[in-house]
């Protein structure tokens, strides 16, 4: 990451929508999506119904950056290098006990017990379990797949964002229940989680009210939506008014986008930004070349069947990919290389997973306990500029250099 940063050095902003400009009240919209895909299974695949039953302190278990491996059902938080985060660590060290109180001790106790970053469905591995799996060193062996494409693939699941979070939780306990019907876990069980995406979540659900998901943010979007505080608004205009590019790009389709921006922006929303583009599917829209997308008009929110071959003037548009979308902007500051910057969000600690940044790596007696960076840390520090809470941190210090 640069020393120094500001934004006035940029010619070009760019905005993730969801959990970035729009904040959500992600207790509520958390159970809603988990919901939304539990009730799928149960009602349309014969799932058992106790999956539509949760207690609080589960909840914990919903983790971003997590990777499903599909092929025998564990579920993994990964270190920078591709490797399982913490193993080994069955006892607290007998130092601690000597210094600590008795209450002390329990709780450290407690927590260095739970000090395990690889689940089979919801049950932590034990270290012998990690290294039946993943090999002395603790191997995944479809990092590589997935630390150069960023994508998905038949034998592993990412959760990178918000909006299928809830579906590790979901997909751990359906392992849990293929076990206690004295089943074999394979992939099959996928089959059914994608279908309860694709049921809440596919083009035309929002238009139709299908599944759970959109009709219930649609009749009451402030229940998930958290309206934009009027200094963020206010920073958003003045950077509009500096000169700024301003897009808004987000996987949402454009009902959706339409749905939350005049809830969280008001109905003038269109006016702040020069490029929105909806259903971009990232982050394949800036990964996946030559394999790109090709831009779509949008009509009454509904694409046009013909692609785009370049883009040569603002406005809303859809799917597409990062090449055609940098020459317009190439076009529109007048620069070879315009300077761009990007926002997205961040994911909070957990007790279950610990932090979403580093971690503690401890070896097989030859190597010492200590910190490593996770995956998704390693990626923030690679591609990002800096990193913030929110978009609230920021604004009103857009012209300064932070």
């Amino acid at each position: 990451m640069s020393e120094y940063f500001s934004l006035s050095d940029c010619d070009v902003i760019g905005f993730d929508l969801d959990h970035t400009l729009c904040r959500y009240h992600l207790k509520e919209t958390s159970r809603l999506i988990y919901e939304s895909f539990a009730r799928f299974l149960v009602e349309h695949k014969g799932y058992d119904k106790d999956l539509l039953n949760l207690t609080p302190a589960t909840w914990d278990f919903c983790f971003k950056g997590l990777v499903v491996d599909l092929e025998d059902g564990n579920i993994v938080k990964l270190a920078e290098d591709g490797t399982v985060l913490r193993y080994g660590l069955s006892a607290p060290k007998p130092e601690l006990a000597i210094v600590l109180s008795d209450i002390k001790s329990k709780l450290i106790k407690s927590f260095i017990l739970c000090l395990i970053r690889a689940t089979h469905g919801t049950t932590d591995l034990s270290t012998e379990e990690i290294l039946k799996f993943y090999g002395p060193n603790r191997e995944w062996k479809h990092f590589n797949s997935l630390n150069t494409s960023f994508t998905r693939s038949a034998k592993y699941y990412f959760y990178d964002n918000y909006f299928d979070l809830p579906g590790a939780l979901l997909c751990g306990r359906v392992v849990d229940m293929i076990h206690k019907r004295g089943s074999e876990v394979n992939s099959d069980f996928w089959k059914d989680m994608l279908a309860a995406i694709d049921h809440n979540y596919n083009t035309s659900a929002f238009k139709e009210d299908a599944g759970t998901y959109f009709p219930s943010v649609k009749r009451d979007p402030g229940r998930y939506l958290q309206p934009c505080s009027e200094s963020v608004k206010t920073w958003l205009h003045s950077m509009k008014n500096a000169g700024k590019v301003l897009l808004l790009i987000t996987s949402s389709h454009s009902d959706y986008c339409r749905l939350i921006c005049e809830h969280i922006l008001g109905k003038d929303f269109e006016e702040l930004f020069d490029v929105i583009i909806t259903n971009a599917l990232k982050p394949g829209f800036f990964s996946l070349v030559p394999q790109q997308r090709p831009f779509k008009t949008l009509v009454n929110d509904v694409e046009e069947s013909e692609g785009l071959p370049s883009l040569d003037k603002p406005g809303w548009y859809s799917q597409g990919n990062w090449p055609h979308l940098h020459e317009l902007l190439k076009t529109m500051t007048g620069k070879v290389e315009p300077k761009k910057q990007g926002m997205k969000s961040p994911s909070a600690m957990s007790n279950q997973w610990g932090s979403y940044f580093v971690d503690i790596y401890k070896g097989d007696g030859e190597h010492e306990e200590g910190q490593r960076l996770t995956w998704c840390c390693h990626c923030i520090h690679k591609y990002s500029t800096m990193a913030i809470p929110s978009v609230e941190h920021i604004a009103g210090v857009c012209l300064y250099r932070i």
